[in-house]
């Protein structure tokens, strides 16, 4: 490691206990990339290390979030607080339950008793804090410019996974429910996020990348779909990969208004949803494996997921070794003009 790389690595651990919740995105893209492969592993029959290598990597990432969070609520509490009465940043904290959620999906083969417990947490912990984000959105107050694909996040990423955590543990009926909250919370929030992105202000060059999460519901609707059901794909399973992958068109159109933000942990937005949509075209090619669509579309997007995986490891890696990765001051930013911290809170 060179001498610069170190220095930055250097500055970067003091500030370990700042970490904005947001860092979460990273640990879900890579346990979502851990699924993926053991996906492929399933259909291609591919060494199982390989899927193994990957769900080490997610664990290992989500542990250090993990504990790098416990130290901030620890050592800056008033932080954590000010975190969660933001109108966007605390719908940002909805990706820690959804972790755990997916740290259980991956350690389920490997310690079921442990999983069992994260499974437990996960779905408490989600329910929790989606009913009460959702609950302070229901009372009003946020200004328009506060509004983006992040208010996915408490009411359908959330219950989305939770429907594929419970029916990986056979707990079907329980999963459903959790995917009607979803789905139906996707449906009823998409219109809201369309018409303040073409009706107001552009959105501000930093939050685009979080255009990502635009193409995550689809696709992970699907893959909650394709677990709590069986037998070949049907017309549902069909539309919302379709839906998924025209969101994916989108954001390739959209790339260069995008990359106007210079790379940040915020484009680790666009990991779930490519790392479901290579993992549904793989359960969808397992389903119908004579289906040509699926023998073409499985593997160009599961090339696609591993090439997106390594380039936001390698621009991460280059930001930690810069020792531009985590924040450098205590504190968050005030809400958005319009939008009370202390109505918000509530």
């Amino acid at each position: 490691m060179s001498a610069a790389s170190s220095a930055g690595l250097a500055r970067m651990w003091p500030n370990l206990a700042l970490m904005p919740a947001s860092f979460f995105s990273m640990a879900v893209g890579a346990l979502a990339w851990g699924h993926a492969w053991r996906a492929a592993t399933e259909v291609w029959r591919l060494p199982p290390c390989l899927a193994h290598a990957a769900a080490a990597v997610g664990l290992l990432v989500w542990l250090a979030l993990c504990l790098a969070y416990a130290a901030k609520w620890r050592a800056h509490p008033q932080a954590v607080q000010q975190e969660l009465a933001h109108p966007v940043q605390s719908a940002m904290a909805a990706l820690a339950p959804v972790t755990v959620l997916l740290a259980a999906i991956t350690l389920k083969p490997l310690w079921l008793g442990l999983a069992w417990v994260l499974l437990v947490l996960g779905l408490a912990a989600q329910l929790a804090l989606g009913l009460w984000v959702v609950g302070r959105f229901w009372q009003g107050g946020r200004a328009p410019d506060s509004l983006n694909t992040s208010v996915y996040l408490p009411a359908v990423a959330q219950n989305l996974v939770a429907a594929s955590a419970a029916a990986s543990f056979g707990l079907t009926a329980l999963g459903g429910l959790f995917f009607g909250a979803g789905i139906l919370s996707w449906l009823a929030l998409e219109s809201m996020v369309l018409s303040r992105a073409s009706l107001q202000a552009a959105i501000p060059v930093p939050q685009r990348p979080l255009f990502g999460i635009q193409v995550a519901p689809a696709m992970v609707a699907g893959v909650s779909y394709m677990s709590l059901t069986s037998g070949p794909p049907d017309l549902v399973a069909h539309m919302l990969l379709g839906y998924g992958l025209y969101q994916a068109l989108l954001a390739l159109r959209l790339w260069p208004w995008i990359r106007e933000a210079a790379f940040a942990p915020s484009y680790w937005a666009f990991s779930f949803g490519v790392m479901a949509m290579a993992t549904m075209a793989l359960r969808l090619l397992d389903r119908a494996p004579s289906e040509w669509l699926w023998q073409l579309l499985a593997p160009v997007l599961f090339a696609v997921a591993n090439v997106v995986m390594a380039l936001l490891m390698w621009h991460t890696w280059a930001l930690a070794r810069r020792g531009n990765l985590w924040p450098a001051v205590v504190g968050v930013a005030a809400p958005p003009p319009g939008s009370s911290a202390g109505s918000q809170a509530k």
